[in-house]
């Protein structure tokens, strides 16, 4: 069911609002993350999931973790992954999973031996079920959430529905970031990324989730804003998100957001009739000048900085030795540690503990392709091309999934940059499998 135009309207002043509380009583985000938990709760068991509720509840879980984690409101650190996990576990309950989701079922299979794994490689310093739990967690939760979306019928509207509950949370962040964040000429003194703009909090994680909210509410510009009132409003919010994201000076996140974006409009263009491109080449046209509006905005207020951040530059407009911040030396130790032990890897959290012991230093790894293969060998191979290569075969039949690639572009991107250290990575992701019916005269 399409939501009401007035509904909507009510929405975004009630989530623009929580983020002005939340700033103003910072005690309130706690309560804000119970009552997410309570009212997710009564509200799955009271619809019995008929018409796959806990999506929703889960997208907004996801949408609202960055937001309690930069504010104090988190029940547990990793309350977003659990919670997806419980809630599509209590809907396959209720509505059942497919029989064909045997991918998934062995994806999961394939990573109990680097467990097992580290188990017996971790060393005596390391709190063994912390450790493992914290690396585990995300590709446990991708697999479960696939397992319930996987080849699961749902209309084009409660896709639309799901992305939208997913960044009404992202609305609260960012009014939270404006408030929070000082005069940008009084702090910003490099091209690094700043965790003044980003709420005192991961500048990584921070932009990813601005960035896939850019996405939503682009998306909604095309699809769910049939009054100028509403795509107006629209406009504000993906504006305000996109500014607030460049301002991070964390770019994986906003480049990922954007490619989505260019992602989609080449897929509507391509599947539309004359007067759809037609419509579509006017949208186009006005968002290329919003978008070059909000960098010309964002490097004015930046001091040109945002510009010598995207080329790779200093302040001082010299390039810097690494492209990528140090990942690559990561990377290195990692594919190090694979070839060392390709079989069944090194273990679960492994690859942590040996950095350590190699430099001294807590050096995380910012990309799930390399520790997956590191930490569990070729059998982490074969899990990734499990969960790359299944939404592309589907799509063989469900080509009406408009937001498929994007999807699917959006976990590749992010686990390359930010692994699955928040929830939207392995939920994002799951969307992909959905069964999507739409409506094609709407793109007319």
């Amino acid at each position: 069911m399409e939501i009401k135009d007035n509904h909507y309207i009510l929405l975004v002043v009630l989530h623009a609002l929580i983020g002005v509380l939340v700033y103003l009583v910072p005690s309130i985000s706690g309560m804000y993350g119970y009552l997410i938990l309570l009212l997710s709760v009564y509200y799955v068991l009271k619809t019995r999931n008929r018409n796959n509720d806990v999506l929703l509840v889960s997208a907004y879980i996801v949408g609202s973790e960055v937001f309690l984690r930069m504010t104090g409101g988190v029940i547990l650190y990793e309350f977003s992954k659990y919670g997806v996990m419980l809630f599509l576990t209590i809907g396959m309950f209720y509505s059942g999973f497919s029989k064909n989701s045997v991918p998934f079922w062995v994806y999961m299979l394939l990573l109990i031996p680097g467990v097992f794994v580290a188990t017996e490689t971790l060393n005596l310093q390391s709190d063994l079920r912390t450790s493992i739990a914290f690396n585990i967690s995300g590709p446990v939760c991708l697999g479960i959430a696939s397992i319930y979306c996987y080849n699961r019928k749902i209309s084009f509207q409660q896709v639309n529905n799901i992305l939208l509950a997913l960044g009404l949370p992202i609305i609260s962040t960012t009014v939270y970031l404006i408030l929070y964040t000082p005069e940008l000429k009084d702090i910003l003194t490099g091209t690094g990324s700043n965790g003044e703009t980003s709420g005192g909090f991961g500048p990584n994680q921070v932009a990813t989730v601005l960035g896939i909210g850019m996405f939503i509410f682009f998306s909604r510009l095309i699809f769910s804003s049939k009054s100028k009132l509403i795509f107006i409003l629209n406009v504000i919010i993906a504006f305000n998100i996109s500014y607030r994201g460049l301002v991070t000076f964390s770019r994986g996140g906003m480049i990922t957001g954007f490619v989505m974006i260019v992602l989609l409009l080449f897929f509507l263009y391509t599947n539309s009739s004359a007067k759809g491109r037609y419509k579509l080449n006017l949208l186009f046209v006005f968002m290329s000048i919003v978008f070059c509006f909000v960098w010309i905005y964002t490097s004015m207020q930046t001091g040109g900085l945002i510009d010598k951040r995207y080329a790779n530059q200093d302040a001082l407009g010299r390039a810097k030795e690494s492209k990528f911040t140090g990942r690559e030396e990561i990377l290195e130790n990692e594919i190090n540690s694979f070839l060392d032990h390709p079989i069944l890897g090194i273990g679960v959290a492994k690859g942590l503990e040996i950095r350590y012991e190699q430099t001294g230093a807590i050096v995380t790894s910012h990309n799930e392709i390399s520790r997956t293969i590191a930490e569990h060998g070729a059998l982490g191979i074969m899990a990734l091309m499990i969960v790359f290569f299944t939404p592309l075969f589907l799509y063989l039949d469900n080509k009406q999934h408009v937001y498929m690639f994007c999807f699917l572009l959006f976990w590749l991107l992010t686990i390359n940059h930010a692994a699955m250290r928040i929830a939207a990575p392995a939920f994002v992701y799951s969307l992909s499998l959905l069964k999507v019916t739409f409506d094609r005269d709407s793109l007319k």
